[in-house]
């Protein structure tokens, strides 16, 4: 009898203990689960304020009438919020002295020590000469970095080639929006009659031809037909690549390449995304609070490649003067177009992720990113140009 009491009451020791282990453990568990969903900005999200009823986005009014004071050369009323602090260390200025008007400019951000990847670009898509008929221009931006070794090789890569646009911010990805705004910057002072200017990453394909045929008629790409093909002999003066006779698109040699958009289009053009921002912490697009409090972006076309009109990039360029910075360019970009009124095109052809390849599939591409290695860029990029798609 004894036994029996002493063995209930140690199972009843027992089954207390085990129900406060067991109480322990949920409480951990309830705990760890809770920082991982704060951790995951679940509890942010609730926090976040409407876009559509109560988005404000400093500055406040109307910024065309200060816009237009800019672009006249005229001081407005009201001073810039928005100062990017930096200098120029190599100005390309000569890039775009010549008679000819360029309809397109190439303004590609690059990492410091991407070299490679620079001259796979001006072999393929970034190559000047590649359409004879049509007047292209690049230059590749960079920041600054530590390695003297490195800025070695950039100056001599720059007196072989012409093409570095450099300025004295750090290089380094939470400077993207500094360095895509000194690429708009240069565009405006130092290539101002470039008709369409394409910003894209080091990373990219793009298919020049198709880009014009974009421009050409946005509303309708891809289902226009595409224009026959000639070969074209001439004299490559492109000093970074010595090339076959570049592939010429008939139709663009027979009529006016942009005939279908006026000079005061406002073309603002990529793949256009309408997504929520980031806000767990271990994201690379973490975005707090403080910084931005709505529960979507604006609508905001992916910074990998995209297009604009002269007309757009001088309203973009002068309404980020007066649009508080952010750290995201293309978010910031978004920012700007939505206050000063242009809306972003969609072109699923812009594509953001590397598009599987395949030798018909590519033949509407405009844009593929995910070609960092400059061999698979030329190797694609070759087999597109003989296929006339490129």
């Amino acid at each position: 009898m004894k036994l029996l009491r002493k063995t209930w009451r140690l199972r009843r020791k027992f089954n207390g203990l085990a129900s406060k282990c067991v109480a322990q453990m949920t409480l951990v568990m309830m705990i760890c689960i809770t920082v991982f969903l704060y951790h995951m900005g679940v509890f942010t999200h609730f926090l976040e304020k409407d876009y559509y009823t109560e988005f404000s986005y400093p500055m406040e009014g109307n910024l065309q009438p200060l816009i237009k004071e800019l672009i006249l050369g005229n001081e407005p009323h009201v001073k810039p919020i928005n100062v990017f602090n930096y200098s120029y260390l190599k100005l390309c200025h000569d890039k775009c002295s010549s008679n000819a008007s360029p309809e397109l400019l190439f303004v590609i951000k690059s990492a410091l020590h991407h070299f490679e990847q620079r001259e796979a670009i001006r072999q393929t898509w970034g190559n000047q000469l590649h359409l004879p008929n049509v007047e292209v221009r690049r230059i590749f931006l960079l920041g600054m970095g530590f390695d003297p070794e490195v800025q070695r090789k950039v100056d001599e890569e720059d007196k072989l080639h012409g093409d570095i646009v450099q300025a004295d911010f750090h290089d380094n990805y939470r400077n993207n929006t500094l360095k895509t705004m000194s690429g708009f910057k240069w565009a405006v002072e130092h290539c101002p009659s470039a008709r369409y200017i394409v910003f894209s990453d080091d990373d990219m394909y793009i298919s020049t031809k198709n880009l014009l045929r974009f421009i050409r008629k946005p509303s309708s790409y891809p289902e226009q037909e595409s224009q026959p093909l000639l070969v074209k002999e001439f004299e490559h003066r492109d000093r970074s690549l010595k090339e076959e006779p570049a592939l010429v698109d008939e139709g663009l040699e027979e009529q006016n390449e942009f005939g279908y958009l006026n000079e005061e289009s406002k073309l603002y053009a990529g793949y256009v995304f309408h997504s929520p921002p980031q806000r767990h912490q271990s994201s690379k697009w973490y975005v707090s609070l403080e910084e931005y409090p709505y529960h979507l972006w604006p609508p905001y076309v992916t910074a990998g490649a995209y297009v604009v009109s002269r007309s757009a990039l001088l309203d973009l360029h002068y309404g980020s003067f007066y649009t508080k910075y952010f750290q995201l360019d293309d978010i910031f970009l978004a920012l700007v177009a939505l206050k000063i009124n242009i809306e972003p095109v969609h072109c699923p052809e812009f594509y953001f992720w590397k598009k599987k390849y395949s030798k018909l599939g590519y033949k509407d591409v405009i844009a593929s990113h995910g070609y960092g290695d400059p061999d698979e860029l030329r190797s694609v990029w070759n087999e597109q140009k003989l296929a006339g798609h490129a």
